[in-house]
């Protein structure tokens, strides 16, 4: 492996984490903007913009963006989340720089009226499928509800009224205040020819014109108010809490992580045993969020309503149970062969480890290679780990019930 990264006269950054061995190559636009980098007025835009991406560009239209990609073969998507949104390839070696040509291009989308308006149909649909999906909705109700009054409270996919409101130029002029060339990352890895990968970005964007789109961090220690939506559609309970947890930038995100899966991987945590095992819950699984700026540890469960009350108390017991008694060494070893394995099986190809590099890189400008990351890992201590157990209280939480129930 080897890293290499340098900057364009304009500011964009590119990074590569070069494999030769590798038998294909991965490659990500990751921009630095989303929900939380909206207004109230303009909320879904981000992803509104991610689909428009797509929609062609000044040199392609929509059908040949789309035919262009499916004859490189390529593996290629896109996400929007409450912070970044990033467009991806994956790729044979050969085909780098046609991939890299057509990535870069879209990244200028040309944003027609006609295509905007047959997209936000498209957008307003994809609205009302996850409205009937009561895990994603429970989520965006708990995001809400922890950080009411926080940027990261904004839905990322916007509402009906904010979507139907927005027109094309806001779209744009969002576009205009986010996608500075400073603001981007491209990242490779894999089978790289490096030379190449520079100078075909460099060919692409360097007439992206730089400017200022900073984001302003500020703090949040979570709202900590227990509420229940009522939808009598619903059969079960799905039951989230969240509490405060150390940040992307924090030293601390390992230990961190390792408390997470602890309390509530999908099995041998805490949670499994006692939510489980014992079929009071039919999911419940915790997980460590890390954000700019701040983080979170969600816990999701789904219940029988008749038992919602029951299971929510059963896992802020376990909750409080590590905070006093702390864990076993087994169970904290189990933990770090759990994320070093996954970790390692993801990473085992390009396009699974395209994101751990492009993370890395957006939130603590450090490339860290998959050894380092897995030695840092297995170097937290039970102390580490019930420091920050300490520090973000668990039982401090954020609850949201969503169901048939009016209240838990």
């Amino acid at each position: 492996m080897e890293f290499k990264n340098t900057t364009l006269s304009n500011g964009l950054t590119i990074i590569a984490e070069i494999n030769p061995s590798a038998k294909s190559m991965a490659a990500g636009f990751f921009a630095r903007t989303g929900s939380r980098d909206e207004t109230d007025e303009i909320a879904g835009v981000s992803h509104f913009l991610e689909h428009m991406m797509f929609k062609g560009t000044a040199k392609r239209g929509a059908l040949e963006v789309n035919l262009e990609f499916d004859e490189l073969g390529a593996s290629y998507n896109a996400f929007t989340s409450e912070e970044n949104t990033v467009y991806f390839a994956g790729v044979l070696p050969e085909f780098q720089t046609a991939m890299l040509d057509l990535l870069g291009d879209i990244l200028r989308p040309a944003i027609r009226q006609e295509d905007f308006d047959m997209e936000k149909e498209v957008i307003l649909d994809e609205i009302a499928r996850y409205e009937d999906q009561p895990t994603f909705k429970m989520y965006e109700h708990l995001m809400a509800s922890h950080f009411q009054g926080h940027p990261l409270a904004r839905n990322v996919l916007g509402t009906p009224d904010s979507v139907t409101a927005l027109k094309r130029d806001d779209m744009q002029q969002y576009f205009d205040r986010r996608y500075s060339p400073g603001n981007v990352t491209l990242v490779g890895v894999g089978n790289i020819d490096w030379d190449a990968f520079v100078a075909k970005a460099d060919e692409t964007c360097s007439h992206w014109k730089p400017f200022d789109a900073d984001r302003t961090l500020t703090p949040c220690g979570g709202s900590g108010v227990r509420t229940a939506v009522t939808d009598p559609k619903i059969n079960r309970e799905h039951i989230g809490v969240m509490s405060p947890a150390p940040s992307a930038q924090d030293e601390s995100r390992f230990a961190a992580q390792l408390l997470g899966t602890i309390v509530g991987d999908t099995t041998g945590s805490r949670l499994y045993y006692a939510l489980i095992d014992p079929a009071i819950a039919d999911e419940a699984h915790t997980s460590y969020d890390m954000l700019d700026g701040t983080g979170g540890f969600l816990t999701f469960i789904s219940t029988d309503p008749r038992r919602a009350s029951e299971a929510l108390e059963i896992a802020l017991g376990e909750f409080g149970s590590i905070m006093d008694a702390g864990f076993s060494d087994a169970e904290l070893q189990a933990a770090k062969n759990k994320i070093a394995s996954s970790a390692t099986l993801k990473g085992e190809v390009p396009m699974g480890r395209l994101t751990a590099v492009g993370f890395d890189w957006v939130y603590r400008k450090e490339y860290m290679p998959l050894a380092q990351q897995i030695e840092k890992l297995f170097s937290v201590t039970a102390d580490d780990v019930m420091g920050v157990a300490s520090e973000f209280d668990l039982t401090k939480v954020t609850v949201l019930a969503l169901g048939p129930l009016e209240g838990i």
